[in-house]
């Protein structure tokens, strides 16, 4: 997947530091990938964000009042062009869906087929996660969290950057529900390896399975997944419960 990604130069100084709320860092997570919206993505970004974008803010958000219901709420980190996203919430109508997502044809595409298919449960915030969770997103009340196939970060100067490790798995597991979840996907193994590790040293998190999970058969095929089955790689799965 790096491969695919343009790297955003930053004068940032690669270090993370404790902030005022405990989070704050300069490493980023992620880069912005290259590529251009299509007039369809385009036209649906700008007429659809100010209805299903939610505008980062420093301000905890009240998701009663975003769904319009108490449902239980997923949040998705990075969700690409949304296929698997959006399939999910269409099947799933009594669960709330947040999705966040900073390459934004991918947004434009999700906007669309969220008016498309008249939903009702998903919403956007187009921002890094990092910030979102620490910043908008009250503790022990998100019921899980979904992060398929992100960046792999194979060289060991960038695993600094990969989103799944501590202390950034100590944030997440805040922000959930007791009960609430971890789903990690990736086709890259040293990652899966190196997931497996963090998570299973995360305090407040235990594995529902003896190493690596089974398929979820409620998780669509992505199209990361299906490159990665082409090329020979194995698809492992990490679901780690609050306790």
């Amino acid at each position: 997947m790096s491969d695919e990604l343009k790297e955003k130069e930053t004068s940032d100084s690669n270090q993370e530091v404790s902030g005022a709320k405990g989070f704050y860092r300069t490493v980023k997570t992620y880069v912005l990938r290259a590529g251009r919206m299509t007039a369809a993505q385009q036209r649906d970004y700008a007429e659809l964000s100010q209805r299903w974008c939610i505008p980062y803010e420093d301000k905890q958000l009240n998701l009663v009042d975003v769904f319009g219901n108490a449902n239980p709420v997923i949040i998705e980190i990075g969700f690409g062009m949304g296929a698997a996203t959006i399939e999910i919430a269409e099947k799933n109508p009594d669960i709330n869906y947040l999705g966040i997502e900073v390459h934004t044809p991918g947004v434009g595409r999700v906007l669309g087929e969220i008016k498309n298919r008249g939903l009702k449960n998903l919403f956007v915030i187009e921002h890094d996660a990092l910030d979102v969770l620490e910043n908008m997103i009250g503790d022990n009340c998100i019921s899980g969290f979904h992060v398929f196939f992100p960046d792999p970060w194979p060289k060991k100067k960038h695993h600094k950057r990969r989103m799944m490790q501590r202390p950034r798995t100590d944030l997440f597991t805040r922000k959930l529900a007791g009960g609430g979840y971890i789903y990690f996907v990736t086709d890259w193994e040293p990652y899966a390896e190196f997931a497996l590790e963090e998570l299973s040293l995360t305090e407040g998190l235990e594995n529902k399975y003896e190493g690596y999970a089974q398929p979820q058969p409620w998780r669509p095929q992505t199209k990361f997944e299906r490159k990665g089955l082409n090329a020979d790689r194995k698809i492992n799965e990490i679901f780690f419960v609050k306790k």
